[in-house]
């Protein structure tokens, strides 16, 4: 078994590579270490992500909050999908946004960004939420080989998988959708933990890669690899673990 130090060295290794590379290149703007990129392209590649059937056959999304995914947010919306964004650091007691194209009342390009959300959108708690027809997740590197995602080394878009795939509103036949500039793919396989999940597309301003799960998703809150701060600050994860509990 890898040890778990190694593992997140590992992890750490790929991410400084590619924040490199898209700071060397002008690909992502300065100071993108330790975040998701806003990299360059990125409506290019939500308008490949909205070709696919998958997308198009989604009437329910879940995105990451990040700007690299605007696009994403404001094209769902436009369409009339409905979108649940996570609050950053899932800090509230219900930790989802619900934006819903109906009942907004102010322009989208305001209500798809976190500040804005947190204005205007009702919070949600996963009992509150329909099933995801599609999950849209932010993401450092995908593997070319196998569609392993590295993330940011926070943990949030894992941890929001596993509360909806406890909820039942994530299956294994839900896709999962990343959209990445083309140096975020990396060619050779990357390290991963029971955690973390693949995706089934990556989409890039130039290319679009189908996967085949290699390997089952987690199966929700794996409460084993829960650290303490986690159950300090986030208040919904406490929750479903002492449910689990009883």
């Amino acid at each position: 078994m890898t040890n778990p130090r190694d593992l997140d060295h590992a992890k750490h290794a790929v991410r400084q590579h590619v924040w490199d590379l898209l700071e060397r290149d002008n690909a992502a703007p300065p100071g993108v270490h330790g975040h998701i990129p806003d990299f360059a392209g990125k409506k290019q590649a939500a308008a490949r992500l909205a070709e696919h059937d998958q997308w198009k056959n989604a009437r329910v999304i879940k995105c990451n909050p990040d700007r690299a995914q605007l696009p994403v947010r404001l094209r769902a919306l436009h369409e009339g999908k409905l979108v649940y964004m996570a609050v950053p650091k899932l800090a509230t007691a219900k930790p989802f946004y619900l934006l819903d194209p109906e009942t907004l009342t102010v322009p989208f390009d305001i209500a798809a960004t976190s500040t804005g959300a947190a204005d205007v959108a009702p919070l949600v708690e996963p009992q509150e939420m329909r099933p995801v027809d599609l999950v849209v997740c932010g993401s450092v590197a995908i593997s070319r080989h196998d569609g392993v995602r590295i993330g940011k080394g926070a943990g949030y878009s894992d941890l929001e998988l596993a509360l909806l795939t406890d909820a039942g509103l994530i299956t294994e036949n839900t896709t999962i959708a990343t959209t990445v500039h083309d140096l975020q793919l990396i060619d050779d396989a990357l390290p991963y933990d029971e955690h973390d999940f693949a995706v089934d597309l990556a989409i890039t301003p130039t290319e679009a890669l189908a996967f085949t799960p290699t390997r089952p998703r987690p199966a929700g809150i794996l409460a084993g690899k829960l650290r303490p701060e986690q159950l300090r600050a986030i208040p919904v994860l406490a929750q479903a673990t002492r449910h689990r509990d009883h």
